[in-house]
This record gives structure tokens, C-alpha cells and sequence, in this order.
């Protein structure tokens, strides 16, 4: 006859009747392969008192992950080209929003100002490789670029001068609505000084129609109170037009990255921490940042062929302290840490993959590519891009 006890089934010591009246003999389970003791019972089944604990996974599932991934990688980057300039005399018009569709997509991605703005971004991008922040400029600031720095102040000191109310929602001051209102009665002023610094500044003269909308859209929604990439694509659309018009030249790109849309970045986390801005069409957990993409385009450009930085860098927290004030990257990611809690690689999975990117030169052709699909290529963000006589649309 088999022995009982040799069988698997003996998860706890099991007691047998008494061989002998007054003594019980506990039997110890004994091994199948060998026959000796276990070493150890097994451990006592869960009670309601003691569940199992729940499974975790590693990385929270993406929500809304971008399904082309296969197509970005395989698409060509996107390449620097020249603004074309636009000509005198000018008929400015206050532009429209034109896009509505796939279609309306297709038709702007192949049109002449669609790439030249995706070649705009990508110059930008280009001109300011392997500069820190606080680097001299190649040359000194133009009056324009002046003029967009003091324009970034003032509405800055509209920021000093609008206080948020007590809010106790997790999004949405209203203050932020009296900020926006202050911005739209002084567009025109505001853009003024900017087109003062033309060669002719008469051929100029009604320009503020056209820019003000764009600068309008560059700084989040007042009735929503929210601000995202669309916004973002609107101001880089406001320094095409200025680029169209020749208020801003290629040896300006390096100050107008390091400097104007460096203030603007930092313009742009005052009001989101200021007046709690709603992430705008968030794309969720699989996003680089709830609001901005265009400086972790800049902020990889700046990084390229650094001797020491990689991009797993931005693990190393001292990394992130001591230079996020240089580079555009550093910053967005110490940010990112700063209002998320949790695993990095949890809250921000798309960042997290990036940094085991090999090189800096590859994270920033990738964003460029990621740029074009991800924001110039989606209705829901370019639905609300603008059209007039500098960004034509192309029936």
C-alpha cells in the first residue's frame, strides 16, 4: 500500500489518530523525490482576516497611448527650412480657423506654409544646439526680440497685479479670467512696439488685426480656463508671422529660443500654478507634460552632444537641481516630479522610456517627429489653429 503522506496534498502538519490511548504522533510531510522531511510547511491558506494583497502592476496601463508609434519611428525628421518672406504691400485679415477634419489635416500638412511651420520649428530647434541658457548670444538681441521680452514683462506684472481668488477646486481659478481680459485690452499695445521695429513700419500698419489673435491663443483659454499644446502652437504660430514679416531673422533664433521663449515657458508655469489651468485635451498618463511639448523639443536640441548629460540623467535628482535653470529639458522634467506623485515611471511612462534613449540627438529628431503627429497632425488639437494672409490656407 502507497504511503498517504507522500502525496503533495499535505499543506500543514496533519495529526493521526492516537496509536496508542493517551499519545498523538504528528506526522511530518515527507518529500515525493526523496522521501526526507520538508523542510518547511506550507504557509496557512488567506482568510477574510488576512486577503491576499491586490496585484500591482509595474507601470499603470497608457491611456489614449498614441496607436502610430510604429509610423512616427519610421518617418523622416523633420527638417529645418527657411520662413519665406512675406512681401509688401499687406492685406491683413483677422484670421479663421479652418481645420475640421482628417482631410483639412492632409490638406495643411502638404500645403507650403504647413511645412515651412514645421520647418520653422525645426530651425528654431536647430539653432540652439549645445547652448545653455545662460550662454552669450551669438548676437546681440534685435529691437524685436526686445520688444517680445518686454511684452512677456508686462504681462507678468499682470500676474503681480491679478491675485487668484480662494478656490478651493483642484482646477480653474476664475481670477485667471480677469488676467485674460487684462491681456485682450492691451493686445494692440502690446504688440505695437513689435511692429515699430520694422525697416518701414508703415507697411505695417493694421498688422495688430492679424498677430493679436494668435497672441490671444498663446496663453490658454479664459472662458475654460485651461491651457495645452494648442496654445503653445499658437504662440509658435505669432513668431512665424513676426518671421514672415522680417521682424525676426535666423540670427535671432538663438535669442529667440534662450530667451523670448524661455520667459514665455517660465510666463506659462506662473499661470498654471497661479490659477490652476486646466490641462487642455490632456493626452494622459502616456504625455510628456500635461501642458507643453515644444520645450522638450528645445531643451533635447540644447542637450545635443553633451559630454556628460544623458538622457537617463534626469533620474540623477542633484542632475536636475543644478541645471534645470540651463537647460529647457531639465526643467519640464524637474517640474513634471514636482506636481506629480508617485513612480516616475508610473506618471510619466513616455518620459521614462525616453531616457533610455542612447543620445540626445536621437530624443530630439524622435519629439520632432512626435511633434508632427502628435500636435500638427490631430484635429482636436489644430481645429483650433488660425489662417489668414501670413499662414495661408490652401484650398
Amino acid at each position: 500500500m502507497s504511503n498517504p503522506e507522500s502525496t503533495p496534498q499535505a499543506a500543514a502538519p496533519s495529526t493521526s489518530p492516537p496509536s496508542h490511548a493517551g499519545h498523538t504522533h504528528t506526522h511530518t510531510p515527507l518529500c515525493r523525490s526523496c522521501g526526507a522531511p520538508a523542510a518547511a510547511p506550507a504557509p496557512a491558506p488567506w482568510t477574510g482576516d488576512s486577503p491576499p494583497p491586490a496585484y500591482r502592476p509595474i507601470r499603470m496601463p497608457a491611456i489614449n497611448a498614441p496607436t502610430n508609434t510604429a509610423a512616427i519611428v519610421l518617418s523622416p525628421v523633420p527638417q529645418p527650412l527657411p520662413v519665406p518672406p512675406a512681401s509688401p504691400p499687406f492685406a491683413f485679415q483677422a484670421p479663421a480657423k479652418r481645420i475640421a477634419s482628417p482631410d483639412d489635416i492632409a490638406r495643411f500638412k502638404d500645403s507650403t506654409h504647413g511645412r515651412h511651420f514645421l520647418g520653422f520649428v525645426a530651425l528654431l530647434s536647430a539653432s540652439v544646439h549645445g547652448r545653455k541658457l545662460s550662454d552669450p548670444l551669438p548676437s546681440p538681441p534685435s529691437p524685436a526680440v526686445s520688444a517680445l521680452l518686454d511684452l512677456i514683462s508686462a504681462l507678468s506684472a499682470f500676474v503681480a497685479s491679478t491675485p487668484p481668488f480662494p478656490h478651493s477646486s483642484r482646477y480653474g481659478n476664475p481670477a485667471f479670467r480677469l488676467w485674460h481680459e487684462k491681456l485682450a485690452d492691451s493686445v494692440n499695445d502690446l504688440i505695437a512696439p513689435i511692429t515699430a521695429t520694422a525697416a518701414s513700419p508703415s507697411d505695417l500698419a493694421g498688422a495688430e488685426l492679424e498677430l493679436a489673435p494668435y497672441l490671444l491663443d498663446s496663453f490658454g483659454n479664459g472662458s475654460r480656463i485651461d491651457y495645452g499644446t494648442g496654445h503653445e502652437t499658437n504662440f509658435a504660430a505669432f513668431l512665424y508671422c513676426l518671421a514672415r514679416l522680417g521682424l525676426i531673422t535666423e540670427p535671432d533664433y538663438p535669442a529667440v529660443v534662450l530667451r523670448v521663449f524661455a520667459s514665455y515657458l517660465d510666463l506659462m508655469r506662473t499661470l498654471q500654478d497661479t490659477y490652476l489651468l486646466e490641462p487642455a485635451g490632456s493626452h494622459g498618463v502616456w504625455g510628456l507634460d500635461d501642458y507643453h511639448f515644444l520645450p522638450f523639443v528645445f531643451g533635447a536640441a540644447q542637450l545635443i552632444d553633451h559630454k556628460y548629460m544623458k538622457p537617463k540623467s534626469i533620474h540623477n535628482p542633484d542632475i536636475l537641481e543644478n541645471f534645470s535653470k540651463e537647460y529647457m529639458y531639465l526643467a519640464c522634467v524637474m517640474y513634471v516630479k514636482k506636481v506629480k506623485k508617485g513612480p516616475f515611471a508610473e506618471h510619466s511612462p513616455m518620459l521614462d522610456d525616453i531616457s533610455a534613449v542612447p543620445n540626445w540627438k536621437k530624443v530630439n529628431s524622435g519629439l520632432l517627429k512626435m511633434y508632427k503627429a502628435e500636435v500638427l497632425e490631430k484635429v482636436p488639437i489644430m481645429q483650433h489653429f488660425l489662417f489668414g494672409s501670413l499662414i495661408k490656407w490652401e484650398d
